[in-house]
């Protein structure tokens, strides 16, 4: 019998253990669990151990197979918590981290986690199931601070318009009821874009803190890689991109003095990575047969001996 299709094809798989470049007795951490498919391949190489960080409880019950494993450990916390997460299993220091970011293809196609407005379900979008849900947001944020994070984090030029009518019309329990009100406000859209798309993004990235997520989760890698060691980032979405590209320029000195991620007094920070390696987008082939990976971006780099800077992200630097 055929074994069942995955729920989650990983992205620019090859390209991501070239960068990882692991070794037998490597110490692997993948940040973002999913279904797998990383933390997976990489045990080919004959790892020392593999620590898989969710926040998802889905998915850490989709991989419940390996927690049993010697050479493995799974935790369920986000990624933002690394250094806290390995503490508690006394690592302070490894070779190689992924991360995947956004939000999973697993995710999307189960209605009742409401990160789709393809299939009606609860207004919810937490990847951890915990804490505050779009339909809480969205039923309570001042029209001003819907607008904000639909035009910040989506992109959207109806922002305005739509946050109006939200507030006009809420509350809101289901995904089916908030896709309807942003088609009838902006229209037909893009040719071939649901309306709904970039308020639907935004939502998801503000409930789940997905950049702010990201920022200390480089903080983190950066802190935990030993010299020598491998940083590997995937991302979907234009601002995470754009996130771990300047955070890589400017930890490998590239930056001008007073960026984002590097105050003025570090400016003469001694680079705590080497240059970083060209973007790898994914080949025709790859997104011919998963077209989630049109969007994919990794950017990666290797950690230098120097010490990891000391400051954290600025508070500005997070949406």
């Amino acid at each position: 019998m055929n074994a069942p299709p995955a729920p989650h094809v990983p992205v620019l798989l090859a390209e991501v253990l070239e960068a990882l470049s692991l070794q037998p007795g490597d110490v692997y951490v993948d940040a973002t669990l999913g279904a797998g498919g990383y933390l997976r391949a990489a045990r080919a190489a004959g790892l020392a151990h593999a620590y898989g960080f969710d926040r998802d409880p889905d998915a850490i019950a989709l991989n419940a197979d390996l927690a049993g494993a010697d050479d493995v450990t799974l935790i369920q916390r986000p990624f933002a918590e690394l250094m806290a997460g390995l503490a508690d299993h006394g690592v302070s220091a490894v070779d190689a981290i992924a991360f995947d970011i956004g939000v999973s293809s697993m995710q999307i196609d189960q209605a009742e986690r409401g990160f789709s407005f393809q299939a009606d379900g609860p207004l919810d979008m937490r990847m951890s199931q915990a804490g505050m849900s779009a339909a809480d947001f969205i039923n309570t944020a001042d029209e001003a601070d819907i607008a904000d994070v639909l035009f910040q984090l989506g992109d959207e030029r109806a922002s305005r318009r739509i946050a109006r009518a939200i507030v006009a019309d809420r509350p809101f329990a289901r995904t089916s009821e908030l896709a309807g009100l942003i088609r009838r406000v902006i229209g037909r859209g893009e040719p071939g874009k649901d309306p709904a798309t970039r308020s639907f993004q935004a939502l998801r990235i503000h409930v789940n803190d997905e950049l702010g997520q990201l920022d200390a989760g480089l903080v983190a890698a950066e802190r935990l890689l030993k010299p020598g060691g491998r940083l590997a980032v995937v991302s979907f979405h234009s601002a995470e991109d754009r996130r771990v590209k300047n955070f890589l320029r400017d930890r490998s000195g590239g930056a001008s003095a007073g960026s984002r991620h590097q105050p003025m007094a570090q400016a003469q920070a001694v680079p705590s990575f080497a240059r970083p390696a060209k973007a790898v987008r994914a080949s025709a082939a790859e997104i011919a047969r998963n077209p989630r990976a049109r969007s994919a971006t990794l950017r990666s780099a290797v950690r230098s001996d120097a010490p990891a800077w000391g400051t954290v992200i600025s508070a500005g630097a997070a949406a």
